[in-house]
């Protein structure tokens, strides 16, 4: 499902991404959620990413129970990201993801959250929130059968 609208936000240049790499303290309680459980960014930016295929939930259990076991949820994240950059066309490559995320994980994923937020998403509401947000409060799906069949 594509969303209409929610790619708006802060203009950039095609391929550039819109807030530089270290530029995680531009939202502080993003930031902050992100160094000390990463499961949560994480979770909520896979959920973006997957176009609601995923739960924030589930995603963000599963980073944790790799991180756990482990130690290297990281290599999880870096896939995201890739997908992410694909998507959206940014400049980077699967190596270059894979080193950002390696090397610090909370810088990468506090700007893959800016850049879902300056896109339109409020990556916090999730992606059928945001659905429902772009269509004026009104849940989009399978219409509501009061009654099942009769003869």
């Amino acid at each position: 499902m594509e969303v209409e609208g929610m790619h708006g936000g802060k203009p950039q240049a095609d391929g550039e991404w819109s807030t530089d790499f270290c530029d995680c303290f531009s939202d502080c309680s993003n930031c902050c959620i992100t160094f000390w459980c990463p499961c949560i960014t994480f979770g909520q930016i896979a959920e973006i990413v997957d176009r609601g295929s995923s739960s924030c939930g589930t995603t963000g259990a599963l980073y944790m129970l790799i991180a756990c076991v482990t130690g290297c949820a990281c290599f999880y994240s870096c896939f995201y990201r890739t997908k992410m950059r694909k998507q959206y066309n940014l400049k980077g490559s699967e190596c270059g993801d894979c080193l950002k995320h390696s090397f610090c994980e909370v810088c990468a994923l506090t700007q893959a959250y800016r850049e879902l937020n300056n896109r339109g998403f409020d990556v916090a509401l999730g992606w059928h929130g945001n659905v429902e947000r772009q269509n004026g409060g009104v849940a989009v799906g399978a219409p509501v059968v009061e009654r099942g069949m009769t003869r």
